[in-house]
């Protein structure tokens, strides 16, 4: 299923996740029509200038339409609507609220109700080839041992709104699998670029990259963090690559793909692995999990070690993704989850580089 003459209404540019698509996509030939809120005109026009200018394709591969996923018919007018309805050949949708500690009213709005509201503009649309929609591993929630891919629904509770928005905005869309072609993506904690480093967001592994950073050579002696827990992360570029090949490939519709890295570090790992390149050792010491995850959950550490508490459960879930499925679709595209010991110190550079964003 190529990408050529493919008109694609995405949801979620000028995103992170959302431009490195386009940016990766948009040299097939694809055109796009790209939802925008209004706020974010300006900057989705300067995005599209920068991606036409690295990828040698017209801006008129681009159109903006200015709208918003909370709102009845996405924001659009009748006109824009119906426009989109009879050209469209593709959705994707990326449009969330990515932030642990969001208000459970925020959480609602954007990620179920505008998911809700996606669904039925795609389920509207006339010659609908493709729907994917890009949820996260963390629908899981407080289940704990493994998840696979073609689990969904379960009764183990949430950590916070965003996990429990997301697992039903995506329970939402996977109902819509017997009538359209969709296809869900779940990353699990997605980082920076692989091989640059960048990001434009400073959260989950990164608080522990700035907490090493506040005091290298004294900080990275005592190991926070444990042996029981793998946490999760894969770099931008592999989820994008592994995306974008997967939207051509038929194989992939009505499956649910954890982007997930299969080998992934327990904690204690994680800390040293950074803790080397901050300071050039890794730890000496070790503390008991029950002390750690006790201690960084008082108000006062959040102020001493920068790490907010909605965070500190992530390095204490006994939770692992099956990668079965997504490990034989796109090892057949070429796309691999690179080992973080492999590009942490790329991670570690760009923080270095840009301690602000």
């Amino acid at each position: 299923m190529p990408l050529r003459d493919e008109q694609i209404f995405l949801t979620g540019f000028p995103g992170f996740i959302a431009s490195r698509l386009v940016a990766r996509m948009v040299g097939s030939g694809a055109r796009f029509q790209l939802l925008v809120q209004s706020a974010f005109v300006e900057r989705a026009q300067k995005e599209i200038a920068r991606i036409a200018a690295n990828t040698n394709v017209s801006v008129q591969n681009f159109d903006i339409i200015e709208g918003d996923i909370t709102h009845d018919e996405l924001g659009l007018t009748a006109e824009t609507a119906r426009r989109v309805r009879e050209t469209a050949t593709r959705v994707v949708h990326l449009a969330a609220v990515y932030d642990l500690g969001v208000r459970r009213e925020l959480a609602l709005a954007v990620n179920v109700e505008g998911t809700e509201r996606v669904n039925r503009f795609a389920g509207s649309i006339v010659n609908l080839r493709r729907y994917d929609y890009v949820s996260t591993c963390y629908v899981s929630g407080k289940r704990t041992g493994m998840v696979l891919e073609t689990e969904l629904e379960h009764d183990a509770g949430f950590h916070n709104f965003y996990e429990e928005t997301k697992y039903l905005a995506e329970i939402s869309v996977e109902r819509l699998k017997a009538d359209l072609p969709v296809t869900i993506h779940r990353p699990s904690v997605v980082v920076g670029d692989s091989r640059t480093g960048e990001t434009v967001k400073y959260d989950g592994i990164y608080y522990l990259i700035h907490y090493l950073r506040m005091q290298p050579d004294l900080l990275s002696l005592v190991n926070i963090g444990n042996s029981f827990v793998r946490l999760n992360l894969v770099p931008v570029d592999f989820v994008v690559a592994g995306i974008a090949a997967l939207m051509n490939d038929e194989a992939v519709i009505g499956m649910t793909i954890q982007f997930a890295d299969p080998a992934p570090l327990t904690t204690q790992e994680l800390f040293d692995s950074i803790a080397r390149e901050v300071s050039g050792r890794p730890s000496l010491l070790g503390v008991p999990p029950t002390i750690v995850q006790t201690s960084l959950r008082l108000p006062l550490s959040e102020l001493i070690t920068k790490m907010p508490r909605v965070a500190v459960p992530y390095f204490f879930i006994e939770q692992a993704f099956d990668t079965s499925i997504a490990a034989r679709l796109l090892t057949a595209h070429d796309v691999v989850c690179p080992p973080f010991d492999s590009y942490v110190a790329n991670l570690v550079r760009f923080v270095n580089a840009h301690p602000k964003l």
